[in-house]
C-alpha cells in the first residue's frame, strides 16, 4: 500500500514513523533495533508534529507533495502516545486475515505474541479514532486489494475525498529512498513486487500460531464488518 501511494506523484510518503520511539521505550529486541532507533526520532511528540506538516522538499518525483502518507503499525501506537491529533489527518485502516499475518510474520520472527501482530491494538485504534472523527474511517481488507486493486484503491480515495490515480496500480521493483532502514530485513518480497497479484493460498501455522490466529480473529472481524467492498 505505500508502494502505491508513493507511485503518485503528488504524495510523498513516511515508512513507521513511530518505531525508533517504539524500540526505545519498550526496550524490545527487534531485528536491526540499534539501528532503527539512530536513524528515527524516539520523541512522540516530535513525530507527531511532523506528521501533520506535509514536506515541503520534493518527493522522489521531483515536486513538493500535495499529501503525505504515512505507514503506522498499530503494534507502535503505545498508550502513552496521544491520538488527538489523528482527527486533523484523513485515516485508514488496512486489515489482512490473521492466518496470513501470522504465517508471514512467522518467516522472520518464529513465536510472535498478540501484542506482536497488533490485531487487539488495531481494533482499538479504530473505535478510538471513529469516536474522533465522528464516523468510521475507511477500512480496506488486503484480499480485496489484491483480487481487485483498482476497484477498491478507487473506493478507497473516494472515502479519503482524494482522488484516484492509475499510478497507484504498478510501480518500479527495488527498494526506496523513503523504505526504513529496516526494509533489508522485512521487504525481501516488496522490493521486487512490482503491483498487486492475486491472493495466495493459505499456508498452514504451527499449531500454536493457528490458536493465536482464533484468538486475534474477533477483533479481525470486528474491521471487516467495515471494509469496503470491490
Amino acid at each position: 500500500m505505500m508502494r502505491a501511494f508513493e507511485n503518485r506523484a503528488d504524495t510523498a510518503v513516511w515508512d513507521e514513523p513511530f518505531y525508533a520511539h517504539y524500540l526505545a521505550t519498550t526496550g524490545l529486541d527487534h531485528p536491526m533495533r540499534d539501528a532503527v532507533i539512530d536513524a528515527g526520532e524516539r520523541d512522540a511528540d516530535a513525530v507527531i508534529a511532523a506528521c501533520l506538516n506535509v514536506p515541503t522538499h520534493a518527493n522522489r518525483h521531483g515536486r513538493p507533495p500535495t499529501f503525505w502518507f504515512q505507514k503506522h503499525m498499530t503494534v507502535h501506537m503505545q498508550p502513552e502516545i496521544p491520538l488527538d491529533w489523528t482527527a486533523k489527518a484523513r485515516n485508514f485502516f488496512l486489515i489482512r486475515r490473521p492466518e496470513a499475518v501470522l504465517a508471514s510474520y512467522h518467516d522472520r520472527r518464529a513465536n510472535p505474541t498478540i501484542d506482536d501482530v497488533g490485531f487487539a491494538r488495531q481494533a482499538e485504534l479504530f473505535d478510538r479514532i471513529a469516536q474522533l472523527q465522528g464516523k468510521a474511517p475507511p477500512v480496506i481488507d488486503s484480499d480485496t486489494v489484491l483480487a481487485a486493486p483498482e476497484a477498491t484503491l478507487h473506493a478507497l480515495c473516494t472515502a479519503l475525498s482524494i482522488p484516484f490515480d492509475p499510478a497507484m496500480l504498478s510501480w518500479p521493483a527495488g527498494l526506496r529512498e523513503d523504505d526504513g532502514v529496516w526494509a533489508a530485513h522485512w521487504y525481501a518480497s516488496v522490493q521486487t513486487s512490482t503491483g498487486f497479484g492475486p491472493p495466495g493460498p493459505p499456508r498452514p501455522l504451527p499449531g500454536h500460531l493457528a490458536s493465536l490466529a482464533e484468538i486475534c480473529r474477533p477483533h479481525y472481524d470486528a474491521l471487516a464488518a467495515h471494509a469496503i467492498a470491490s
